[in-house]
């Protein structure tokens, strides 16, 4: 087996330049000759525009133009984002124009309203700074509730859906017959995403053409939404994307400043940059999760879940942004039962409109939210049934036998093995000793607390993508392919997905990402999609070529194209012993020119999704005099099916967590009556930090997916899936004795110290 292959703990490629500073950012690779961009943000959260007056900031040293949404209008751009929009209950979805620029209203303090463009950054500050803005401010809504001040006209009482999937007369029926019925709320906090790369983008005309380099998570759905707003066609625009420090879902959709800077550069025929400070991050970056769920389950003797039903208000923010409506319904609804076989489930899903940011995708996006209502669920009911929660989870799992399963969402699971992984997960948590960590926990005065969560997600997005494959003359094989790293190590598990497949070494292999001029189309990075879907094309790419060279090579050998074997990277003729290099054999094609074998592309679909599942063991100590919470033990066992890297696997899993110990423990967003941002420094915003998480133990017990041909599942959201129900039991547990039967996330030391303390 080769270490560079499959299944093999190969280093990351990239970290020898990242680790140097050698990373080609946004900021690093922006034109010398770029002018600046600044925007004015709105100070308010809810108001009516009286006054916007750009004179003074216009006649300030170093500035080259400042536009306002009409300015921008008058240059050719369309003033209004796209947003996906659900089918409503009988009735049709509301869809109010987010614009680029503010026009007649502001919704959201930190809504773009003007770009100043200046010679230097500082030039560009200070003439916001002059920009005379004043407003009749209105009312904000905050509440996840209808009602208040209506932000926009075409949803009345702040509705932006209604949505259910379901019989909800059966369900009632079978709750109002079941003997037992167990009811929870679920508090899902709003949370900060704070990649450690804010947003950036410059833009650029070559020779006609609109070049945008923006820092996202795919450059196809950009070009279209830019050309598009900007009335260009299509072969006019290009997207490109060089390395990204954090994407987390919040860079996989496009926003204002994005189009008001390649418009602005259309419009003066500059190069314009934009970088975002972490202050404006902080305010308008899209939020994630930020909802409320009632949530019920009917049990019958046996302790089988017989009915499930999900009543969710969800925070939009002020717009509908890219994917959020379908977040908190569809995708919540993929994994709504979790790993557990419910007969008869009824969802319901209301979206509020309120003046904050717009809230979108953040990592998981929608499993997340669905796993820790269920996760919270099943542990407050062994609690209240008094049953061993392990044992509940056990009596209630899908079994093998009933494998393929077709769940709520017409989702089909195909392979699984829950118990098995439960029982590992149980050994190598040692949840035998933990009664006896518990007592010693207790001697140094504190309160130690066990929380499980068992977790199931699918893999999201298009199901195709596509490969390129292209030998150089300097001796290296470009892999042009369709994903987009955000830092996961995509350079490294698809060099070993190619290397393992077609024997090209390691070292020859260049991964080519973010340019929609060399690459014609491709689904990005989201989902947990990148390495099954990439993965999968990678392998049919690397078939095809060998297939394609076979005449070829037989040719070179004077041998019998029938005789020709392949292995290790080489063409064998058994008969004659003669054979010939891949790499050599591309060389030779080069040679002679031979533009149908120097490069070879395929486009492949994965027509089923892989369910990467796993058991989350969390241990929390409370000091009670503090209210201080900190995770001390932390154990995961994962079923990713075939793993392609185990070092990067762990990464992503433990990153993951990570996210989902701050969510729980440390991240609180906070807003005032008005709706000025409470938290918008690090000095307010408890972002996690390396003191506040164990080791995180990791262990793989995979049973292969049957849905592409490497048996891989997807790893890249599955640790904060779990871990956020996972610390809050946990937590719960450790104050159950004190007589608190109900804790809502965040659990910030203030919020558990007042639990304490009445």
């Amino acid at each position: 087996m080769s270490k560079f292959g499959i299944s093999q703990g190969v280093k990351r490629r990239e970290d020898s330049r990242f680790l140097k500073g050698e990373g080609s950012y946004v900021d690093d690779i922006k034109p010398a000759e770029s002018l600046h961009a600044h925007f004015f943000l709105s100070p308010v959260a809810h108001a009516k525009i009286t006054t916007l007056d750009v004179a003074d900031a216009k006649a300030s040293p170093g500035v080259v133009a400042v536009y306002t949404a009409k300015d921008l209008v008058a240059g050719g751009m369309k003033n209004r984002m796209v947003a996906e929009l659900l089918p409503d209950k009988g009735s049709k979805v509301p869809d109010p124009a987010r614009t680029i620029l503010a026009e007649e209203k502001v919704r959201f303090v930190g809504e773009p309203v003007a770009i100043v463009i200046a010679e230097t950054i500082n030039q560009a500050k200070d003439a916001v700074e002059l920009i005379e803005f004043d407003f009749d401010e209105l009312d904000a809504h905050l509440a996840l509730e209808a009602g208040g001040e209506d932000l926009h006209d075409e949803a009345p009482g702040n509705i932006s859906f209604q949505w259910a999937k379901g019989d909800k007369e059966a369900v009632d029926r079978v709750f109002s017959e079941a003997p037992h019925v167990v009811s929870l709320q679920v508090d899902d906090n709003r949370v900060i995403v704070n990649s450690l790369e804010p947003r950036g983008c410059f833009a650029e005309w070559e020779n006609n053409r609109l070049h945008m380099c923006m820092n996202g998570q795919g450059v196809w759905v950009g070009k279209g939404e830019l050309a598009n707003l900007l009335g260009l066609s299509e072969d006019k625009v290009r997207v490109t994307t060089p390395d990204v420090g954090g994407g987390f879902g919040m860079k996989g959709f496009n926003y204002p400043e994005n189009f008001a800077v390649a418009q602005s550069a259309k419009m003066l025929g500059k190069t314009i940059h934009w970088m975002g400070t972490r202050s404006d991050a902080m305010l308008n970056d899209n939020a994630g999760r930020d909802l409320t769920t009632r949530v019920e389950a009917a049990f019958d003797d046996n302790y089988k879940i017989v009915g499930y039903r999900v009543i969710t208000h969800c925070n939009i923010g002020a717009y509908n942004s890219y994917y959020a409506q379908f977040i908190q319904t569809d995708l919540f609804r993929k994994v709504i039962s979790g790993v557990y076989d419910i007969p008869n489930i009824y969802f319901e899903v209301t979206g509020i409109f309120t003046n904050t940011a717009p809230v979108d995708a953040y990592r998981g996006a929608g499993r997340p939210e669905g796993i820790f209502v269920m996760e919270r669920l099943i542990d407050h009911a062994s609690r209240e049934l008094g049953i061993d929660s392990i044992e509940l989870r056990r009596r209630n799992f899908i079994k093998p036998s009933q494998l393929p399963y077709k769940n709520f969402a017409h989702e089909t699971v195909d392979v699984g093995n829950f118990e098995k992984v439960m029982d590992r997960a149980v050994v190598e948590a040692d949840i035998s000793g933990f009664d006896k960590r518990k007592e010693q926990s207790r001697e140094g005065n504190k309160l130690r607390g066990l929380g499980i969560c068992y977790y199931i997600e699918t893999i999201l997005g298009d199901p195709s993508e596509t490969t390129k494959l292209e030998f150089c003359e300097d001796g290296m094989v470009n892999v042009y392919v369709g994903t987009q790293s955000n830092g996961q190590g995509h350079e490294t598990a698809y060099s070993q997905i190619l290397h393992e497949r077609s024997g090209i070494p390691f070292d020859k292999i260049r991964i080519v990402q973010g340019d929609s001029d060399l690459i014609k189309t491709g689904g990005g990075t989201g989902g947990s999609r990148s390495v099954t879907t990439q993965g999968t094309s990678i392998n049919g790419t690397a078939d095809k070529m060998i297939e394609k060279f076979k005449p070829f090579v037989a040719e070179e050998l004077d041998s019998d194209e029938s005789r020709l074997e392949y292995e290790d990277g080489a063409f064998k003729d058994p008969k004659s012993n003669k054979f010939l290099g891949i790499m050599e054999a591309g060389s030779l094609a080069l040679s002679k020119q031979r533009e149908d074998l120097i490069a070879t592309e395929v486009t492949t679909e994965i027509r089923d999704k892989s369910f990467p599942n796993g058991a989350h063991i969390c241990e929390v100590e409370v000091d009670p005099e503090t209210g201080y919470s900190k995770v001390v033990k932390y154990t995961v066992v994962d079923d990713l099916g075939v793993i392609i890297n185990p070092v990067l696997a762990q990464g992503q899993v433990h990153g993951g967590v990570v996210q989902g110990i701050g969510q729980i423990l440390t991240e609180h967003v906070g807003f005032d009556e008005y709706g000025q941002l409470l938290t918008g420094t690090f000095m307010d915003y408890g972002m996690p930090r390396a003191d506040h998480v164990p080791f995180i133990e990791f262990h793989s017990e995979p049973t292969p997916s049957i849905n592409n041909p490497i048996g891989m599942k997807g790893c890249g959201e599955a640790g904060t899936i779990g871990a956020l129900a996972a610390v809050t039991n946990a937590v719960q547990d450790a104050l159950w004795d004190r007589g608190i039967k109900m804790v809502q996330a965040p659990l910030t030391p203030t919020r558990v110290w007042d639990l304490l303390n009445g």
